[in-house]
């Protein structure tokens, strides 16, 4: 197998992908993002990539990896192979597995989020609203529950972390390339425009609220989960047509992000005959 390889740290190709790795700034300007690993890989969408690269390893590792082969040949020979040593710095993952590529990032439209146009099935938009969450392993993690439950869309505060994060990516699963999702300036904005279309919004929240499996969720609903450590803020709260809890035990004080969002997304998924 001949072919050329990658072995500055200083070549332009390099530097750019390790700056696309570090920099939000940089990723939304190009309108792309970095995804790492042979999991993701295997999600990639040809029509989407922008650019493949390899290490050797890699290459030699597919020929007995019979799905890995079948990607790979996609791509049509249109990927450059790196250095193992240029591959550690590229990489965002403590154990790189070889494989990283550069896709262009989706935009979606507010309209179609919330009319449910891009909902996988006719059905009432079940849409999941995320406010200043901080941990792009949570976010990740939310986007695959939702993506699994029937989530039409989510839709997220502009002071949500990055889910083009590369930790937030692999969290995914390859739920980012599926799930539509924006980023918005003004949740309380959004909500309004929501009840206006009869879209029932409920806030996960601890205080004055309903049992989370009383509330009706069969119609358009949204469902609002908030900062990993504050919560939703109270004026969001306040915007919701209804807040709604999840009863627990013991001294647990509250659930995890992600897990709450779970619980309420597939109780939304259970009252729609999933």
């Amino acid at each position: 197998m001949v072919f050329n390889m990658i072995t500055s740290l200083t070549n332009p190709k390099i530097k750019r992908l390790i700056q696309l790795k570090n920099k939000a700034r940089l990723r939304n300007r190009e309108g792309v993002f970095i995804v790492e690993g042979s999991r993701m890989f295997l999600e990639l969408p040809k029509e989407e990539t922008a650019e493949l690269y390899v290490t050797e390893a890699f290459l030699h590792l597919i020929e007995d990896k019979k799905r890995l082969t079948e990607q790979l040949e996609l791509f049509q020979d249109q990927y450059e192979v790196v250095s193992e040593d240029v591959f550690a710095r590229i990489a965002d993952t403590v154990t790189p597995q070889g494989v990283l590529a550069v896709v262009k990032q989706k935009k979606y439209d507010a309209v179609e989020l919330l009319s449910g146009q891009t909902a996988r099935k006719q059905s009432p938009p079940l849409l999941l609203m995320i406010e200043d969450l901080q941990d792009p392993g949570n976010l990740g993690t939310m986007f695959r529950t939702a993506e699994a439950a029937g989530v039409s869309g989510i839709i997220m505060s502009r002071e949500t972390v990055d889910i083009y994060n590369p930790k937030a990516v692999r969290s995914t699963m390859g739920s980012v390339f599926r799930v539509p999702f924006l980023y918005t300036d003004s949740l309380t904005e959004i909500i309004e425009d929501m009840r206006r279309r009869d879209i029932v919004v409920y806030a996960a929240a601890l205080h004055h609220s309903l049992n989370y499996t009383e509330a009706d969720y069969q119609r358009g609903c949204a469902i609002l989960i908030g900062n990993e450590g504050k919560g939703l803020r109270r004026e969001t709260v306040e915007a919701a047509t209804r807040a709604v809890s999840i009863p627990m035990q013991g001294k647990v004080e509250s659930l995890n992000a992600s897990v709450s969002a779970a619980v309420l997304l597939y109780e939304a998924a259970r009252q729609r005959g999933l």
